[in-house]
């Protein structure tokens, strides 16, 4: 039985008080702004669009690769107001970590880089003269408070300085490098630090390459990482300081084929540099490693960018930089070799001898051992307790028994509820049917193997409890035309249809192999192949007016020449415009290393159970919580589908969607849910909703005109014009949305990550309680019937990892409502939500990466081979509600927490039911990865702990590492931001 632990800890830090205070000393260099005229010129030589500021990202990135003790920070904006920041710190205790020589000889460089042009010789070597008539000096003895700032918002939220999140986590880093080294049984961790830019979070610190022997004849290396980052939560006056630790593999794999590591056309990955000496002449020796990226490059594999090695050509160097061809070559010998080089595994890379992750025990000691380096001006953050409020779980709560008849009683209550919610969902399509007819189901089944199709079949009958066989044909001949079935239940009919996917819709796309492809030439194909696909429906008489599902098996993402050429998003659109909904299923397959024939009905079961999510069928979690909530409450969702690096064609910029989930007052978990159609101004079927979506999509119905002879293209606007504009669009959607949610009490639901670039308001720095802005008029009470919160996940670390305490063994896992014990529990606002550990996922929460360990059996076991996986903590704010009017805030929160606890899923949802929704809607606007059965789904089942991000997450940019992510919810794809220019840091 499992251990009913009654409190966790998270792996966080806080000042003692609001009057902590620490001042470090620095050396800090400014901008030289004397220079932007002459720079400027230079940049604009010949240019027909003068540039407005001068780029320094290239020169930021070889500081960082040359002087890793440097902290680069953005170009501090004196027109705003930066008066106060500098462009470059070092620690007061480094000496001179960027020699003039050395300053002088890199400023040659990046005016090379800035214009490589032969024509602009002359005036480059003006320029040069003229910046070195006024070098910039280091000026000495700056001092920074590193914790206290002036007040916090209006909201009473902290409101850290722009410079802290990089310069306080940074101190923090050295000070747990301080340390006597991590003694973890068989060895101990010596941690180095990585350089930090402008564009990343907090301070990094990486272990020594650890050897794995493995199975296999080659070694496998890993090391342990730490990241401090700095993060606020709503209405805190107090900062926190999350410590995140996690696995990074190197790759040092070599094809026997080409001699080198394997690195996919089109990825890059992250290289971890130690030079002998200091690459710059007279620099110090750094104990911090470098970096660079490594990618495909014209003719072969490179420096991303040329890397800091393209700037460096032609430049005096004590040591050369490493070649990109020598370390492919032999990436074990250079990370043997003092680890010169690591090469940054990557999932796209293949299998890994070493598993990605920490379990909760091992992650517990070593961020103990990290936080004996707080000052004393800090604490660790107090242990969080269970609600007691009401029951962790849903009043209906998906029930498991391993015995009969219980087991099978289990399975026909979850089939006649799928059944029930499936009829609810279908009469919503048709208001006009008669009363008394049974709805009709009309499912299509298009599959490329009789195994998967026989499989589809049984699954379907399985899934919903369907008696008989549908009348199903014996004749294998029978199946080379369409063959229907039919089965009839208490609830409904169901009616399938099954016909082979010809004419190779399942196929490539039209486009050349083994080249780059452009935007036009990716629409146009995806753009045939839609209309190819919508032709055929509707000559086989498969095309609706009413939404109906289909389950079409296709090849995974993996076995097309390409992304490119992948067909899944192009036919989902082509079965869109035949009024079909579609759900994808993989070809079962066989091969090194992998065989989907096994698990071939969980995958078909999960198809079914996914597309008739598509159709509005989901069982309601029914709150434990009686009259602490209002009657009849209904539960809204916004998300924004945002176009993101994975995107191909560009068409869609922002989406905005919104859902409504009505629970069904039967005690039976029916509900109906319903998406916001804002061209009709009307809430719809959710099916239809989706439908329309892909009139926003990224392909359009039509052809793509080409441009005409002499057309010029408009220009692109800035980031800020454009940004400008859909948060203003957002808004005014927001408004109209927000009407139609008057005379019913409703709890409105906010992805923090996915929302608030659009929507301000739920900013940390911008909130304020009970309150609410969705304009430009000033924030006002909330409507009389609207509750609103904010739900952020573990996303860019923005909540902290953590552990159940147990105080007589291996600290664990545990599901509950937490709150703080130091709040008073009339007005806490933030409560924390955790949920069960995924059922696919066995490892112990003892489990040692590190050194082997006895298991419970008395057996001497190695975990370092194996995948852990830990569910994140969701953060649950509630932001506004009416407590003069009876709310409860915990209640809220607890009743989110419960809607994560779906009855019909093996597994909780990473987000609330209804946010769940409305971000899956996004696979009708965007092409996202894993839509073929392989790793979509709704439970967080799916998460793959060996991945740095879900497809379409937003993440950091280009992430160092194939950490796991806290049960980051694979189903719901979420964009990350676009490579335009931006804000270094997105305001939290």
């Amino acid at each position: 039985m499992a251990r009913p632990y009654t409190s966790i800890r998270t792996a966080a830090a806080v000042p003692v008080s609001a009057d902590a205070s620490f001042v470090e000393r620095y050396r800090a260099l400014p901008f030289p702004e004397e220079w932007t005229g002459a720079l400027l010129a230079l940049c604009n030589a010949g240019r027909e669009k003068p540039l407005q500021t001068v780029p320094t990202f290239r020169m930021d990135q070889v500081v960082q690769a040359l002087a890793p003790d440097v902290l680069v920070r953005p170009r501090p904006n004196r027109h705003r107001g930066d008066c106060t920041d500098f462009w470059l710190y070092a620690p007061e205790d480094v000496p001179d970590p960027l020699p003039d020589m050395a300053l002088k000889g890199l400023l040659g460089a990046w005016l090379k880089d800035l214009r490589p042009e032969p024509e602009h010789r002359s005036l480059l070597t003006e320029t040069r003269s003229a910046l070195l008539e006024n070098p910039p000096g280091w000026q000495e003895g700056v001092t920074v408070e590193l914790l206290r700032r002036e007040g916090p918002t209006a909201g009473g939220t902290a409101a850290p300085e722009p410079r802290q999140f990089q310069l306080t986590t940074d101190w923090l880093a050295r000070r747990i490098l301080a340390l006597d080294p991590y003694d973890h049984g068989t060895g101990r961790l010596r941690f180095r630090a990585m350089p930090r830019g402008p564009l990343d979070r907090g301070a990094e610190l990486v272990s020594q390459a650890l050897e794995h022997p493995g199975d296999r004849d080659s070694r496998s290396f890993y090391s342990v990482v730490l990241n401090i980052t700095l993060q606020t939560v709503p209405f805190d006056p107090l900062p926190r300081f999350h410590v995140h630790s996690h696995i990074r593999r190197y790759a040092t794999r070599v094809s026997a084929k080409t001699e080198r590591l394997y690195l996919p056309f089109g990825r890059r990955t992250s290289v971890l540099l130690r030079p002998r000496v200091p690459w710059l002449p007279g620099a110090p020796a750094s104990d911090r490693f470098a970096v660079a990226r490594l990618g495909w490059s014209k003719g072969g594999y490179d420096w991303v960018g040329g890397g800091p090695a393209g700037m460096l050509r032609g430049m005096s160097l004590t040591e050369s930089f490493p070649d990109a061809d020598a370390v492919l070559a032999d990436p074990e010998g250079w990370l043997t070799s003092g680890m010169r080089a690591a090469v940054v595994h990557s999932t796209a890379m293949g299998s890994h001898e070493v598993g990605a992750g920490l379990m909760t025990d091992q992650r517990s000691r070593i961020v103990e051992w990290a936080l004996q380096a707080l000052p004393g001006e800090l604490r660790p953050v107090p242990a969080l307790v269970r609600t007691r409020l009401a029951a962790s779980t849903p009043a209906n709560p998906r029930r498991e028994s391993s015995k009969e008849p219980a087991k099978t009683e289990e399975e026909h209550s979850r089939a006649e509820a799928r059944r029930g919610g499936t009829a609810l969902a279908l009469r919503d399509l048709l208001p006009l049917q008669p009363q008394g007819e049974l709805p009709v189901l009309e499912a299509l089944l298009l599959w490329q193997t009789p195994e998967m199709r026989d499989t589809a079949i049984g699954t379907l009958t399985a899934h919903l409890g369907l008696k008989g066989d549908g009348n199903r044909p014996a004749a294998p001949e029978a199946y080379d035309g369409t063959v229907s079935l039919e089965w009839q239940s208490p609830e409904l009919t169901v009616r399938l249809r099954c016909h082979r996917l010809t004419r190779s819709l399942g196929h490539d796309l039209a486009l050349s192999e083994g080249t780059r492809h452009s935007r036009e030439a990716v629409t146009a194909a995806l753009w045939t192949r839609r209309r190819e696909t919508a032709v055929f429906l509707t000559e086989k008489g498969f095309s609706s007016s009413v939404p109906t599902l289909a389950l079409v098996e296709i090849d995974r993402a993996k076995d097309f020449t390409s992304a490119d050429h992948d067909a899944k998003f192009a036919l989902r659109l082509g079965f869109a415009d035949a009024g079909v909904l579609t759900q994808f299923l993989a070809v079962p397959k066989k091969a090194k290393g992998y065989n989907s024939e096994k698990n071939k009905e969980f995958r078909a079961a999960k198809a079914w159970d996914d597309g008739l999510r598509q159709l509005g069928v989901r069982v309601h979690p029914e709150h434990s919580l009686g009259d602490r909530l209002p009657e009849n409450m209904r539960y809204a969702a916004v998300w924004m589908v945002r176009r993101n690096r994975r995107s191909r064609t560009r068409w869609a910029g922002h989406v905005p969607v919104a859902v409504l989930v009505t629970p069904v007052p039967s005690g039976e978990g029916l509900a109906r849910v319903k998406g916001w159609d804002d061209a009709e101004r009307e809430w719809v079927p959710y099916p239809v909703m989706l439908l329309r979506l892909t009139k926003q999509s990224e392909v359009p119905s039509g052809p793509v005109p080409a441009p005409r002879d002499g057309e010029v293209r408009a220009p692109r606007p800035s980031w800020w014009t454009d940004m400008k504009e859909q948060r203003q669009a957002t808004e005014e959607w927001l408004q109209r949305v927000r009407r139609t949610l008057r005379g019913t009490p409703t709890l409105l639901l906010a992805h923090g990550q996915n929302m608030r670039s659009h929507w301000t308001w739920l900013q940390d720095g911008n909130v304020v309680v009970d309150k609410l802005r969705d304009g430009h008029a000033p924030a006002r009470r909330l409507d009389p019937d609207l509750r609103l919160v904010r739900v952020r996940t573990a996303r860019d670390r923005e909540t902290a990892q953590w552990w159940a305490v147990n105080p007589d063994g291996a600290n664990g896992l545990a599901a509950h409502l937490w709150t703080n014990p130091e709040e008073n529990p009339e007005s806490a606002r933030v409560f924390w939500s955790t949920t069960p550990k995924a059922r696919t996922f066995k490892l112990s929460v003892a489990a040692d990466k590190l050194a082997p360990r006895v298991n419970t059996k008395g057996n001497v076991t190695i975990d370092t081979d194996k995948a852990a996986w830990n569910p994140g903590l969701v953060e649950l704010a509630v932001l506004g509600c009416h407590v003069s009017d009876g709310d409860v805030p915990e209640a809220l929160a607890l009743a989110v927490h419960q809607l994560r606890q779906a009855p019909d899923l093996p597994d909780a949802l990473s987000l609330p039911l209804p946010l769940h929704l409305a971000g899956l809607a996004q696979e009708y606007v965007l092409p996202t990865v894993g839509e073929d059965g392989e790793g979509e789904g709704d439970s967080a089942t799916d998460a793959d702990p060996d991945t740095a991000a879900a497809p379409g997450i937003e993440t950091a940019p280009e992430p160092l590492d194939d950490e796991p992510v806290e049960q980051r919810g694979g189903e719901i794809p979420a964009p990350s931001r676009s490579t335009e220019e931006r804000p270094a840091v997105e305001p939290r």
